[in-house]
């Protein structure tokens, strides 16, 4: 059986989400980055991590993403099949992976951008972060506006991925969403959904 490796509060709850909307079987298992368990099946010690059913394992969310969508091509997540289709997908992804989630990385570890080891050089740090997250955050304000979701044939692996990311900044940017109403309602979209919600239960009691 499949299993996904992942970790509360991480990326990797894009992969939970989809295989959820899957509906087909799946194992998981909760980890701590670096942990022995991890580092058995991913010497990253990096989540998410997915074994498929013969022992093959694959790491990196989008990667993952893009997998389970095409393994499983009846849940219609992949975002088409026209190779126009297919370079969106892949588009959202990239930005979600290399500008979103990167953005926030000063704001999680602000001791990797400074050798400066006071409060204030930490601060500056993650007030730099917050800035970079604005400004990614602003490109999916744009996109979404007329849109339900983030491709236009509609729910996709894009949107799972995104979630996380829009948690995070209702969490830990300066204002929430408060000047991104388009990623609110996708936010509120997907968080209605009965999936996610069973995803969510599942992990903050794991």
């Amino acid at each position: 059986m499949p299993t996904l490796y992942y970790a509360v509060g991480a990326c990797s709850l894009a992969p939970h989400i989809t295989l959820e909307w899957i509906g087909e079987p799946y194992e998981t298992v909760k980890v701590g980055y670096g942990s022995e368990e991890l580092l058995a099946v991913n010497q990253a010690g990096a989540v998410p991590t997915y074994r498929d059913d013969d022992g093959w394992v694959l790491t990196q969310a989008g990667a993952i993403l893009e997998y389970l969508a095409h393994k499983h091509p009846a849940a219609g997540l992949a975002g088409g099949d026209s190779l126009r289709q297919k370079a969106e997908a892949h588009r959202w992804s990239a930005f979600l992976t290399s500008d979103v989630h990167a953005a926030f990385w000063p704001v999680f570890m602000p001791y990797r951008y400074t050798t400066d080891t006071s409060d204030a050089a930490k601060q500056a740090v993650v007030g730099a972060g917050h800035q970079l997250v604005a400004k990614q955050f602003s490109v999916l304000e744009r996109h979404l506006t007329g849109r339900e979701y983030m491709l236009d044939s509609g729910r996709s692996v894009i949107d799972a991925y995104a979630f996380p990311m829009i948690r995070w900044a209702i969490k830990l940017l300066p204002g929430g969403l408060r000047d991104y109403p388009n990623v609110q309602l996708l936010h509120d979209r997907i968080a209605a959904d009965g999936a996610v919600q069973k995803v969510l239960e599942r992990e903050a009691n794991a």
